[in-house]
């Protein structure tokens, strides 16, 4: 018996050995330096290839600001997720032409829809090391201020000799400021929506199966891009040409199977795998309970507003979709830092870091008091935390107050040299907060504003003594302990009279003060305008407090960061930036509970299944028609005779996380197998902290979305102009 016991043990031990994940978010000029471990993973080309970025097949990889998407074809054509279109979906939708619910196909390029106001697709084109320009000279002596004061502008004086050549340019801070490198991209301002498959298809499975495995979503959508008549980005005009890139992705015929190698090239939002204890602990105990509190409230109230109203749903559906994302990944976090015991592994791992400085006097020298530094920094920020947070919320809340402020503020700093305007008012800016004021106008409602905003100033009314927001309980009439009673009682009349006064929801009104000076907006007596304007000190004195803090970490955290990186031996991936970046695992199942293994790879029999006709597991009837023919003996050349049937999604041990939405999915080849979407509910929390046994992303597999464009949406077009042959042959 003792024997049988061991023999389990040790099969246990290889099983889970053989479904590590792979921690790193790769610098591309770190990929040279992984050449062994990929090797060993039977890659057989040039690692060097990943470092190239105007190359293949890094050169066919772009951002949209906020996903990741990949050139497909020499015309210009762009594959991304269906959830990073939506915008430009809703944006195109009227209550009686839901492009949201019914997805939607051009017929020709004249069909092919301007994207949302704002989009945009970067194409990297360079990453130069400015550290030395950035952090040198900078005199010890310098005060917190003064030494954010001195990056700020050197960043900023960077960028704008940068963008003379007309490119969009940003220096980024790598390894917590240790290293700041300049990046130079491509900006195309004219992005048109080409194909989103209905949502039974590209939302299937909704919330329930959000962050869930198994998963059977057409997470795919497809843009173009166009440019002037002279090859150059131009802004949306009715003659300009699809964008000719230098590279583009093929699509891979055979897919993928257990154990493959795949390569996911993208640009990850954020992670905080290099934060201290303290903050991750903070994150943990008050931002992340607060966050699902705060998700939980809003959804309610949302699905009481927009029951039985169609018209407002649309409206609000982007936001809805944020806030069930967020509050899915937020419980998924927290379970896993708190049940899941990465909380406690963080801690150690910190012990063990200190642990490895204390035994050195160089070390100690060196690196001894950075931690403890960064600690009384993160406890100093905590004092005010519940205001600062309450007064962030009410901007969000509001589209009125959010408005109001960018409007505001934008006439304060324009009056300043743009070298010390800050980052996001700058001239560089000015057309983007256009834009975004033109998108606003598809979604603003006061029914909806109004509801949203009054649930806010309830927060801010619940405020303790020392919390409060002065400004605003003056203009509402609040006090602190003011029964429940009165305070919603005042915050009532006060909405009133915002709401019955206010002119920022009509869009020539709104568009007209973003030129207005601070004067000529406050003579407008717009009541939003005014309350802007009684909170803009408390907001002001908040990025103070913040600017000089963040001079102080800048003094820090590169110590702190040397520390960790000669502790792992030289060879570290930095925390995510929405900056390029390259991971790589295998196709792989994991064992996600006791008692439970994930499988790596769905099918078509998965949909069936779960369909039920309505909600989120409603798949299209054509669909479905499409799927019984295949039963019936109609053959195609996207079957897979591994999994007897065609693939959908699959789990592979890459690290991703926001941002890598979209993101092309490689073989070893270089080729286009799939499209990474999301991440399991158990490994969420591997943004604070990698666990290389759980972690798996998901990925939808190219070849579901090649049968669905052929056999269901009959997007043939588009498959001729990739190269796809979707002819019927026999593949039994």
């Amino acid at each position: 018996m003792r024997s049988s016991r061991i023999a389990i043990l040790i099969t246990v031990v290889l099983l889970s050995v053989g479904l590590q994940a792979h921690e790193g978010m790769w610098m591309p000029q770190q990929i040279p330096a992984l050449a062994e471990k990929l090797r060993a993973l039977g890659f057989a080309g040039d690692p060097k290839s990943f470092a190239d970025l105007t190359g293949q097949p890094m050169g066919a990889v772009v951002s949209l600001g906020g996903c990741t998407a990949s050139f497909v074809s020499p015309e210009g054509l762009i594959v991304t997720n269906h959830h990073c279109v939506t915008g430009g979906l809703q944006y195109n939708s009227t209550p009686e032409r839901n492009l949201l619910k019914d997805g939607y196909l051009a017929k020709t390029r004249e069909d092919e829809l301007p994207n949302a106001p704002g989009s945009r697709v970067y194409v990297t084109t360079s990453v130069v090391d400015v550290t030395d320009a950035i952090t040198g000279g900078i005199p010890a002596t310098a005060s917190d201020r003064e030494r954010y004061d001195t990056l700020d502008r050197r960043v900023k004086e960077r960028v704008a000799t940068c963008e003379k050549s007309g490119n969009r340019c940003t220096v980024a801070s790598f390894f917590e400021g240790l290293k700041y490198f300049e990046i130079t991209q491509l900006e195309i301002k004219d992005v048109r929506v080409v194909y989103a498959p209905a949502e039974g298809i590209g939302v299937f499975g909704g919330e329930t199966d959000n962050w869930r495995w198994p998963r059977q979503t057409g997470d795919w959508s497809y843009l173009r891009a166009y440019v002037g008549r002279d090859g150059k980005p131009a802004a949306y005009a009715k003659d300009n040409v699809p964008y000719r890139p230098k590279h583009w992705l093929p699509i891979a015929k055979g897919g993928v199977k257990p154990d493959d190698l795949v390569f996911v090239v993208g640009y990850p939002g954020r992670t905080q795998r290099h934060q201290t204890y303290a903050e991750v602990k903070e994150t943990v105990e008050w931002a992340l309970p607060r966050s699902i509190r705060l998700a939980e409230e809003q959804l309610a109230l949302i699905d009481t507003l927009t029951r039985n109203r169609p018209d407002l749903a649309l409206k609000i559906s982007g936001r809805v979709q944020g806030l069930n994302n967020g509050l899915t990944n937020s419980r998924g976090v927290l379970e896993g830092m708190n049940q899941g015991g990465a909380l406690a592994k963080k801690q150690a791992r910190e012990q063990d870091l200190m642990a490895w400085i204390a035994a050195s006097p160089a070390r100690q020298m060196k690196y001894g008091e950075a931690i403890k530094q960064m600690q009384a920094l993160q406890a100093g920020g905590e004092s005010v935390r519940e205001r600062n947070a309450t007064l962030s919320l009410l901007s969000s809340a509001s589209s009125y107050l959010g408005a109001a402020q960018t409007m505001y503020r934008l006439s304060v700093q324009r009056t300043k040299p743009d070298v010390e305007r800050d980052a996001g008012y700058q001239e560089r800016d000015w057309t983007r907060i256009r834009e975004g004021q033109e998108r606003l106008q598809r979604s603003i409602d006061p029914t909806l504003d109004r509801a949203l905003f009054g649930w806010a100033l309830g927060k801010a009314a619940a405020l303790s003594a020392g919390q409060r927001i002065e400004a605003l309980d003056k203009a509402v009439g609040l006090t602190p302990g003011m029964d429940k009673a009165a305070a919603e009682a005042a915050i009532g009349k006060y909405l009133d009279s915002l709401y019955s006064e206010s002119k920022l929801a009509d869009h020539d009104t709104r568009m007209s003060l973003l030129d207005k000076t601070t004067a000529e907006l406050t003579a407008t007596k717009d009541p939003f305008i005014t309350l802007a304007a009684a909170l803009e000190p408390l907001a002001e004195a908040n990025r103070d407090a913040a600017k000089a803090r963040a001079g102080a970490y800048a003094r820090v955290r590169p110590i702190y960061m040397e520390a960790l990186i000669e502790h792992a031996g030289g060879l570290l991936a930095p925390d995510a930036n929405s900056t390029l970046r390259v991971t790589y695992g295998q196709v792989k199942g994991v064992a996600a509970r006791d008692g439970i293994f994930y499988t790596p790879q769905t099918t078509l029999r998965g949909i069936v299944e779960k369909n039920t006709g309505e909600g989120e597991f409603d798949a299209p009837k054509k669909q479905l028609d499409a799927i019984a023919a295949l039963r019936a003996g109609k053959k195609t050349p996207f079957f897979d005779p591994g999994v007897n049937d065609v693939p959908v999604n699959f789990l592979s041990t890459v690290d991703t996380t926001g941002g890598n939405s979209g993101s092309p999915t490689l073989n070893a080849k270089g080729e286009l197998v799939g499209l990474l979407f999301d991440g399991t509910y158990e490994s969420v929390s591997s943004d604070y902290l990698f666990d290389d046994v759980k972690t798996r992303s998901i990925h939808v597999d190219s070849r579901y979305m090649l049968w669905n464009m052929a056999e269901v949406d009959g997007a043939t077009r588009l498959l001729d102009e990739m190269g796809v042959s979707y002819a019927p042959v026999s593949v039994r």
